[in-house]
C-alpha cells in the first residue's frame, strides 16, 4: 500500500534538518500558540487524564458494536490474520545494514510489519470484544517495549555515539520512536484494565518504557533537531513527533504537572513550525509529505482541542486554513499532484483527517476533496497497513459519515503560492480536461531540496505529459553530502537547461531572481530569472523562463538568455513518459495511452534552425518510482550547438490535431 511506501521514505532526522537555513517568512501579526495558550493557562484549561475520554475504549461495548458490520468485520479479518503471528527478530547485524551498506529497507520492512500487527490485533479486540486476540497483543506489546530503540537506524545519527546500535544510555526520539509510544499509548487507553487479564506487568511495563523512551526524553531535552529550540527552520518532523509525544503525554503521563509542562512545551515547539510557514500555507515539502507536516499540525491541534474541551482553537487563523487548503491546491487529477521536491508524482493524503480538517476551517471544497479522496479507495478497511491509531480511530467511527458525505474535486483553476513562489494552472475552474501546467521558483536549499528552480510539469486531461520524476527509495546517500549524485535530484533530469556540462548547484544563494506571476481569464503565467541558480562558470548573465498557459490553446515555454562568454553546448532537458517520435520540422509527437487507457498524443514544437532532439530512454528499476512512472521514461534533449550570445528561444506543447 502506498501508506507503507510513504512511511519508509522518510528524512535522516539532524542530518538533514540542520541543512535547512532558518528563514521563515513570517506574516504581519502572526499569532503564537504559546502566546494564546501559555502554561498557566495551560493548567487552567486541560482535562484531567482519568475524566478526558477522546474515543470509546474497550469498556464502551455499544459504541464498537454500533459500527457498521462492513467496518467490523473488516477489522476483525485484519486481526485474524494476525492470531498467532511470530514476531519476527530485529537482530543487531540487521539493524547495522544501515551503518555498513546504506540500506534502510529491510529493517524498516520488519520493523513496520511487527506495529501493523499490534495495531491489527488491538481494532479487532476492541470490535469484538470477547479477548480472542489478548494474548497476541500481549506479545506484541512485550515485544516492542523488549526493542533496545523504537526508531529506525537511518535515524540514528542524532545519538551522541553516532551511526551503528542505538545506545541503550541515551534513549532519542525520532519519527518511528515518538509513534511506537503512541501505538503503545493508545493500546494502553483502549484496553486498559482488560491487558491485566493476561498480567498486570503489561500496562506497567507501557508506563515504564514510555518514560524513560518517550516522557522524560522530550521533557528534559532541547536539542532534538525537530522540536525548533536549537535553531534551524524545522520541517514535517515537528508536528509528527509532537502529535505522538502530545498523544504519549495525554494518555500516559501519570504526573498532573509533568503532564500541564509537556503540553505547554509542545505549543512552544509548534510555533517553530508555523514560523516556517509563508502566510500562503503551502509547503514546500511537496503534496507527499503533506500528509505529515500540515496533516500532521492538524492532529496536534485537535488534540488540543479535545483535551481542552475546545478551549485550544485556533481553526480561524488565516494561516492554519491556509495549510489546510494547500493540499487541494496541488492537486492536479486523480491521484497525480505537483510533486516538486521529494515528493512522489501519486500521493495518498489521509482521506478522513483532509475531510475533517475542512469541516473544522468551515472549507466545503476541503471537506469535500476529503470525501473524494476517500471514493478513490474502495477497499473499505480490508487489509490496512497503517498503525497510527490516533488516525485510525476517526477513521473507523467516520467510515458512515464520510460515506454520505459530498465528494468533489475543486480542482481550482488558478493558484499561486508566493512564499514558496509555486503556480498552477488548468483551462478552467473544476475541471481536469485540457492542459494543466505547474512551475516553481524558490531556492535550493528548500526543505526536501532538488535542484529545479524553474521547473516545470505538464498534463493533459489530467494525465502526465512533462513530469517531475520525483525520489526514489531512500538510502544512506539520501541525506548525506552526496545527495546531489543521485540523479533525480540533479537539474539535468528535470525540465531545465543545462550549460556545457555545468547543472544547477545546491544552496541557499542559488534562487530565482525577479519573480512574476499573472493570470486572467486567457492565460497565466510565471516568469522568472534562474541565471543565478547556476554556478559562475556556466557564464550566464541572465536566463529569463517564461512558462504561460493559454487557455483552451497551449503550453509555452520561453528562454531568453545572455551570455557572458561563448558556450559550446546548450541543453533543454524535458522528462516525459510518453512514447517520443520524431516528426521532423521542428516537431516531436508525445502519445500516452499504452496499457489499454485512451491515446492521447501532444506536439512538442521547437525552432529547428536553432536547436536538435535527441532521445535519452532510462528504466524505471526503483520500486518507489516504479509505483507512479511506467518501466521506461524518456528524456528529450533540445540541444543547441555553439549558441548565440544572447538568443530567445521558445518551446511550445500543443494537443495533436490542432
Amino acid at each position: 500500500m502506498q501508506i507503507c511506501a510513504d512511511r519508509k521514505a522518510i528524512v535522516l532526522c539532524l542530518l538533514f534538518l540542520t541543512a535547512i537555513p532558518a528563514v521563515p517568512a513570517v506574516g504581519q501579526g502572526r499569532f503564537r500558540l504559546r502566546e494564546l495558550y501559555p502554561q498557566e493557562k495551560i493548567a487552567k484549561i486541560l482535562i484531567p487524564q482519568g475524566k478526558w475520554r477522546p474515543w470509546p475504549t474497550w469498556k464502551d461495548r455499544s459504541e464498537w458494536n454500533g459500527l457498521p458490520e462492513s467496518v467490523r468485520k473488516d477489522l476483525i479479518a485484519n486481526g485474524e490474520q494476525c492470531l498467532g503471528y511470530e514476531w519476527p527478530q530485529l537482530p543487531a547485524t540487521l539493524f547495522l545494514e544501515f551503518a555498513r551498506e546504506g540500506n534502510r529497507s529491510r529493517y524498516e520492512q520488519v520493523h513496520f510489519d511487527r506495529r501493523y500487527a499490534l495495531t491489527n490485533l488491538l481494532m479487532a479486540e476492541c470490535v469484538e470484544g470477547k479477548g480472542r486476540f489478548l494474548d497476541d497483543l500481549a506479545n506484541g506489546v512485550w515485544a516492542l517495549c523488549e526493542e533496545s530503540f523504537w526508531g529506525v537506524p537511518a535515524h540514528m545519527g542524532a545519538q551522541k555515539a553516532g551511526s551503528g546500535l542505538p545506545d541503550p544510555a541515551e534513549p532519542i526520539v525520532d519519527l518511528f520512536a515518538a509513534e511506537t509510544g503512541e501505538s503503545l499509548a493508545w493500546t494502553y487507553y483502549l484496553l486498559g484494565e482488560e491487558l491485566d487479564e493476561v498480567s498486570p506487568m503489561i500496562r506497567k511495563r507501557i508506563r515504564f518504557e514510555m518514560d524513560r523512551r518517550i516522557l522524560t526524553p522530550c521533557l528534559t531535552r532541547d536539542d532534538f533537531g525537530w522540536m525548533g529550540f536549537a535553531g534551524g527552520r524545522v520541517n514535517n518532523w515537528n508536528p509528527w513527533c509532537n502529535a505522538s509525544w502530545l498523544t504519549c503525554t495525554l494518555l500516559v503521563e501519570p504526573d498532573a504537572d509533568r503532564r500541564i509542562a509537556s503540553v505547554a512545551k509542545i505549543v512552544r515547539s509548534l510555533d517553530h513550525f508555523l514560523d516556517a510557514y509563508a502566510d500562503d500555507g503551502g509547503c514546500d515539502e511537496g503534496p507527499g509529505y503533506w500528509s505529515r507536516a500540515g496533516a500532521s499540525l492538524f492532529d496536534c491541534l485537535e488534540l488540543l482541542h479535545g483535551a481542552t474541551g475546545g478551549e485550544v482553537n485556533v481553526y480561524d487563523q488565516p494561516l492554519i486554513q491556509e495549510i489546510g487548503r494547500y493540499i487541494y491546491r496541488v492537486h492536479i487529477a486523480d491521484d497525480y499532484f505537483v510533486n516538486f521536491a521529494d515528493a512522489s508524482g501519486k500521493a495518498h493524503p489521509p482521506a478522513e483527517l483532509v475531510y475533517r480538517y475542512g469541516k473544522r476551517i468551515g472549507d466545503e471544497r476541503l471537506a469535500a476533496f476529503g470525501a473524494y479522496l476517500h471514493t478513490r479507495d474502495q477497499k473499505g478497511f480490508a487489509g490496512a497497513q497503517d498503525y497510527t491509531v490516533g488516525r485510525y480511530l476517526p477513521e473507523i467511527f467516520h467510515a458512515v459519515e464520510l460515506d454520505a458525505a459530498q465528494a468533489k474535486a475543486p480542482l481550482p483553476r488558478d493558484v499561486w503560492l508566493d512564499g514558496i513562489q509555486v503556480m498552477a494552472a488548468r483551462c478552467r475552474d473544476g475541471a481536469s480536461n485540457g492542459f494543466f501546467v505547474a512551475a516553481k521558483g524558490g531556492h535550493n536549499a528548500e526543505s526536501h531540496n532538488h535542484n529545479d528552480v524553474g521547473n516545470f510539469v505538464v498534463y493533459m486531461d489530467g494525465k502526465p505529459i512533462l513530469i517531475d520524476i520525483g525520489v526514489e527509495t531512500y538510502s544512506r546517500k539520501t541525506f548525506s553530502s552526496r545527495r546531489y549524485e543521485i540523479w533525480t535530484m540533479q537539474s539535468a533530469w528535470h525540465n531545465l537547461p543545462t550549460i556545457e556540462t555545468l547543472m544547477q548547484s545546491p544552496g541557499r544563494e542559488y534562487a530565482a531572481r525577479d519573480v512574476r506571476y499573472e493570470a486572467d481569464d486567457d492565460h497565466a503565467q510565471l516568469k522568472l530569472d534562474i541565471a543565478g541558480v547556476y554556478p559562475r562558470e556556466a557564464g550566464l548573465k541572465s536566463w529569463v523562463r517564461t512558462v504561460r498557459l493559454d487557455r483552451g490553446r497551449d503550453v509555452a515555454v520561453t528562454e531568453q538568455y545572455a551570455l557572458d562568454k561563448p558556450a559550446g553546448k546548450i541543453m533543454l532537458s524535458l522528462v516525459t513518459p510518453c512514447k517520443v517520435s520524431k516528426q521532423g520540422n521542428g516537431r516531436l509527437l508525445l502519445e500516452t495511452g499504452d496499457q489499454g487507457e485512451p491515446r492521447l498524443a501532444v506536439r512538442v514544437i521547437y525552432d529547428e534552425t536553432k536547436l536538435k532532439p535527441t532521445v535519452e530512454t532510462v528504466p524505471v528499476e526503483d520500486g518507489r518510482l516504479r509505483t507512479v512512472w511506467p518501466e521506461q521514461l524518456s528524456r528529450i534533449l533540445l540541444i543547441a550547438e555553439k549558441p548565440a550570445m544572447q538568443d530567445t528561444w521558445t518551446v511550445r506543447i500543443e494537443r495533436e490535431g490542432k
